[in-house]
């Protein structure tokens, strides 16, 4: 009786390339968590984000810039609110609408970003990414990184230090002008 045929595997030598293009693959790709502030559609890298959570009270600090809403208590730790719309040059949200929290990690701890709804964890492309447009001017450039072309709309990455810093150094100048 003949010897059925048995497919015969790769050697071992062979295994690890075969994932390296499946690493490679899954590298190609990256997670955004995504939210809305007005109209536009932005994301920030999923690592850099702690926890979304919803509207919390925030005490106002003197002499800061409009777009530090102010510190909210998050479980015994001073968290800084940033307002998007603010940094932006958005206006106002409607009064009776309330902002979502999205707490991202950031070198000097974390901050709020105060978003309008927040959307999904979307997974792209990196190959789909392009830069900021040449037409962007001034510091509304240094704050998208970029874009990524998807169905029906841009997804704006959100260059998150530079949001911080500039934020920091907005309250720097208020604070030396006195």
């Amino acid at each position: 009786m003949p010897e059925p045929s048995r497919v015969k595997s790769p050697p071992n030598h062979e295994l690890p390339q075969m994932q390296k293009s499946k690493e490679q693959l899954m590298a190609d790709k990256e997670s955004y968590c995504t939210f809305r502030v007005d109209e536009l559609y932005f994301g920030v890298e999923v690592c850099q984000v702690q926890e979304v959570i919803r509207y919390q009270h925030t005490t106002r600090v003197p002499l800061a810039p409009a777009v530090v809403q102010g510190l909210m208590n998050l479980r015994g730790q001073i968290v800084t609110t940033l307002s998007l719309r603010e940094r932006l040059g958005m206006s106002p949200a409607d009064a009776d609408s309330r902002p979502i929290n999205v707490v991202i990690r950031t070198s000097n701890g974390p901050v709020s970003l105060l978003v309008d709804e927040i959307g999904d964890v979307v997974e792209v492309d990196q190959e789909l990414f392009e830069p900021a447009p040449e037409t962007l001017q001034g510091e509304h450039r240094e704050l998208i990184r970029g874009a990524f072309k998807l169905e029906g709309r841009l997804l704006l990455i959100l260059n998150t230090s530079k949001v911080v810093s500039i934020a920091a150094h907005e309250s720097c100048q208020i604070r030396n002008v006195g």
